[in-house]
């Protein structure tokens, strides 16, 4: 395993980093800080930078740029808590055509890359903990296919041109295209925990483009799961980093008893564990995202970042929220928007239980 940062990463790391230090301001965060924030702005400056399309192959018209440098960007984007589907209409939804789908599936993914169409994927359902295994259903008749189900949190669901939906066809995951816009689609905007634009989805005998075949569902499937939970450990790193630098910052500068407050020892422990915390996510989000760009199993590695990502981003989200008292709490304070958006990553397709229990079903049958 190679640790050494490749000459992209670093760039599109900068290039985002200095995107988002303009725009994504504490004022801004606040103006933002209600149901459905999306910010149209910093969107459309990452599409004319060209951070959106370097993340697509070529085929879409991008830069041919992989995991590690997609996984770089979203790092970024969790530093500043910024409100923009990179993650599903980029990383998942948009490489995801740009892999599997025809010449007009993946004009799509080059519209989303241009910033001209956001594109999301519907991964979640309700009373379902096993992602690989969709209850909604697909039939085929004469006009085409059919779907009807429920999808729950799907990011940005009411913006998006076309929303990648899994659906079981006897027994067998597809994936499909629908459009929102079509009158069997009814959308209904949940209240999350950070207000990110999630969405409940009701599809009644809507229509569906079938993504490349029916018998290439499964894999199609495992690979949107796998760059969907990778992508949110890489964003909860950025977060949690972020979050660790605001709360050291503030154990050196509040005093109590004439010093300040890092110097006493219960304090410094809980940053030391919030810093090594920290550490094993990074590590675990890159054994995963190199695996993932080698084309080698990741699927352990996969659901070990995401582990770390909800089981670290857990204590590294109250940490910062203890040290800080009162403050961390209050809403015109910056600290809580990276407590809500941990803890939106910390659940967000599965919490830690649910990938330690696919971890050890792997372990146990690696096969």
């Amino acid at each position: 395993m190679d640790f050494t940062q490749t000459e992209a990463q670093g760039d599109l790391a900068r290039l985002t980093a200095e995107v988002t230090g303009k725009l994504v301001t504490a004022d801004r965060l606040r103006e933002l800080d209600s149901a459905g924030r999306f910010d149209d702005a910093l969107w459309q400056a990452l599409a004319e930078t060209g951070v959106l399309a370097a993340a697509l192959p070529e085929n879409a018209g991008g830069g041919d740029f992989g995991v590690l440098e997609q996984s770089a960007v979203l790092r970024e984007l969790g530093k500043s808590v910024a409100a923009v589907p990179y993650l599903w209409s980029i990383v998942v939804a948009a490489n995801a055509l740009a892999a599997f789908g025809d010449d007009a599936q993946r004009e799509l993914a080059r519209r989303a890359g241009a910033g001209e169409i956001v594109l999301t994927a519907a991964l979640a359902e309700e009373y379902n903990w096993e992602p690989t295994q969709p209850v909604t259903v697909a039939r085929q008749d004469a006009g085409g296919w059919l779907i009807t189900g429920s999808k729950i949190t799907v990011p940005h669901a009411e913006r998006a041109a076309r929303i990648l939906v899994p659906a079981n066809v006897s027994g067998v995951p597809a994936i499909f295209l629908v459009d929102p816009a079509d009158a069997t689609v009814r959308s209904t905007l949940q209240q999350v925990v950070d207000w990110s634009a999630e969405y409940s989805v009701e599809l009644t005998d809507t229509p569906g483009e079938l993504l490349a075949t029916v018998e290439s569902g499964a894999q199609i499937l495992d690979w949107l799961l796998g760059r969907a939970w990778l992508g949110l450990a890489a964003q909860q790193l950025g977060t949690l980093e972020k979050a660790l630098d605001l709360v050291a910052e503030y154990a050196c500068e509040r005093e109590q008893f004439g010093k300040p407050i890092g110097s006493f020892q219960a304090v410094a422990q809980r940053l030391a564990d919030a810093y090594i915390d920290v550490q094993g996510l990074r590590l675990a989000v890159t054994q995963a995202a190199w695996r993932l760009s080698e084309n080698l199993p990741a699927g352990e590695a996969v659901h070990t970042a995401k582990f770390w990502a909800a089981d670290a981003g857990h204590r590294v989200a109250h940490t910062l929220v203890h040290v800080h008292g009162g403050v961390g709490i209050d809403r015109d304070h910056i600290v809580h928007n990276y407590f809500t958006a941990a803890k939106h990553n910390e659940f967000a397709l599965g919490p830690a239980t649910d990938h330690l229990r696919s971890l050890g079903a792997l372990l146990a049958d690696p096969s």
